[in-house]
């Protein structure tokens, strides 16, 4: 299978290690790059769906990275025949055993099946909300270790290490936090915020103060 994949290097390559070195791929910074070669067929995934252009055939498969703002946002007002899906493009999100995935159109499913089989991955159907599933709850951990830092209660390395310890998870807060990027973390709990309004996403100062600092990545 030929994959078109816009966005990063880092992109590229998580890509590559999700789906295997069986298929095509073929890389580009930006979505004017990729024109003549997604009329070629294959799937796309763009982890830079907010200049989205050039999807306007009923044969294209597009995966939008569709972390901060639903399906629905980032196509309203534009033409996209396409069949067009959401994923996660955060750092460490694709590269998973499932494949969390939203979808505007139900009847566009039995396609999405056809793909991931192809794509050799299995996948999970999330609503299209903000921050999907699995990105809302991992920020949403770390944000409250943040709040823990912030009080005191214990240091980063033990609350990374107490998590992993008692909750089986891959990685620590920090640690996720380290992978996803924290002014990632940061624009994701701002989107969810906004978007819900709910205590539960108000981010902490530390966590803010860190992500906005010049140095933060």
């Amino acid at each position: 299978m030929e994959i078109v994949v816009v966005g990063s290097e880092s992109n590229l390559k998580e890509c590559q290690l999700k789906f295997g070195p069986t298929h095509g791929y073929h890389h580009y910074e930006e979505h004017v790059q990729a024109q003549e070669r997604m009329k070629t067929g294959g799937i796309v995934f763009d982890f830079k769906p907010g200049a989205i252009s050039g999807y306007d055939r009923e044969d294209q498969v597009i995966f939008l990275n569709s972390t901060n703002a639903t399906l629905a946002q980032i196509l309203s007002g534009k033409s996209c025949k396409a069949a067009v899906f959401g994923f996660c493009g955060l750092p460490s999100f694709l590269n998973r055993e499932i494949l969390e995935i939203t979808l505007l159109k139900k009847e566009d499913q039995p396609q999405l099946e056809k793909i991931c089989t192809q794509l050799n991955t299995h996948f999970k159907i999330a609503e299209d909300r903000v921050g999907m599933i699995t990105p809302r709850i991992v920020c949403m951990i770390i944000n409250e270790a943040y709040f823990a830092i912030e009080e005191g209660v214990a240091s980063r390395a033990d609350i990374d290490l107490a998590m992993k310890l008692g909750t089986n998870y891959p990685f620590g807060p920090f640690e996720w936090c380290k992978k996803i990027g924290i002014k990632n973390v940061y624009k994701l709990l701002t989107a969810v915020y906004n978007d819900t309004k709910d205590e539960r996403y108000k981010i902490c100062e530390l966590l803010k103060k860190e992500a906005t600092s010049t140095n933060s990545v």
